[in-house]
């Protein structure tokens, strides 16, 4: 699972950092998953070396401009392209009747099915949003001046090495019998034999887990919900020394963001949604935010624009982002 950074700003873009938005390719597949969307977002993608017609999901954590802006424009731009093959959007309540209002008032013909699913719970622990053969999506309501939402990916675990010697030694030849067998399937050979794939493959091995937490001020939710994951990306819009205001504004400072990765116990964290206010050149510049939260959680890196790495598994986490 690979994560790749199109904007991690806050409020407004600077020029080193547009605002939010996060891609995540799944592994074995050719999909893209979208997180917010703010303005600018189709510019980055074709800054990036992500393909754009991979895009089939996106989800949207609350309905402040800088992470909805560049939904209308991306989405009129896939439906000229004529590739897209449907999108499933994600978000809350408003949403719908935003996207609507947008791509009616400015005459815009999406080409291709668009599927608005609304997200709307109080729980802190999750519900499932989305359960399918390989991942779960969870989503968490957060703490903002608006409703907002932290959302998880689980990838099910995978079946386990092929043992391709031990499939010669019962006869079996290669070919496409081989996939359905690491896949985990039941077969009938040719001489009436009956062969179950997992007796073929080694342990299960996990899957990857990410969350992605903006905008919210510190709340037991995010903890919950990001409990054990290997990736948290959580929002980091303020110094410490900004306390008062962060929690007048509903954001969350580096120690906040710290803390929820320490309490969840989470592999790595990543602080994203920076205020402008901390760019190189100032009192404070990001780099001071990023010592602030190592201080209390050491495996924290710091998020820019373009950066793209694999989630590395939690039992063997290590620092190369």
């Amino acid at each position: 699972m690979q994560v790749t950074f199109l904007g991690t700003s806050s409020g407004v873009p600077t020029r080193a950092r547009n605002v939010s938005s996060v891609a995540v390719r799944l592994p074995q597949r050719s999909e893209l998953w979208l997180f917010d969307c703010g303005e600018a977002t189709q510019h980055q993608f074709l800054r990036s070396e992500l393909r754009i017609s991979q895009l089939r999901r996106i989800f949207i954590t609350h309905m402040h401009g800088d992470h909805i802006f560049g939904l209308p424009g991306l989405l009129a731009s896939l439906g000229l392209a004529g590739n897209c093959g449907g999108i499933d959007i994600y978000g809350p309540d408003p949403l719908r009747d935003y996207l609507e209002s947008i791509l009616r008032t400015s005459s815009t013909r999406i080409g291709y099915p668009l599927r608005t699913h609304r997200v709307h719970t109080a729980a802190s622990s999750g519900i499932v949003l989305l359960d399918d053969k390989e991942f779960v999506v969870t989503c968490a309501l957060l703490s903002h001046r608006i409703p907002a939402y932290a959302y998880r990916i689980d990838q099910k675990p995978r079946m386990g090495t092929f043992n391709i010697a031990k499939a010669r030694e019962l006869g079996i030849s290669p070919g496409p019998i081989y996939a359905d067998l690491k896949a985990g399937h039941e077969i009938i050979l040719a001489d009436g034999r009956i062969i179950k794939g997992s007796t073929l493959c080694g342990p299960q091995k996990p899957g990857y887990s990410f969350v992605y937490c903006t905008d919210t001020v510190f709340t037991e939710s995010a903890i919950n919900l990001a409990r054990g994951a290997d990736l948290l990306i959580h929002e980091s819009t303020f110094a410490h020394s900004e306390t008062e205001m962060a929690y007048q504004r509903q954001h969350s400072t580096t120690i906040m963001a710290a803390q929820t990765a320490a309490e969840a116990k989470v592999g790595q964290l990543v602080l994203t949604h920076l205020s402008p206010r901390y760019a190189h050149g100032n009192t404070l510049t990001p780099a001071d935010l990023l010592n602030e939260a190592k201080a209390i959680f050491p495996s924290t890196f710091l998020a820019k624009d373009f950066l793209s790495f694999e989630i590395i598994p939690k039992v063997s986490s290590s620092s190369d982002l």
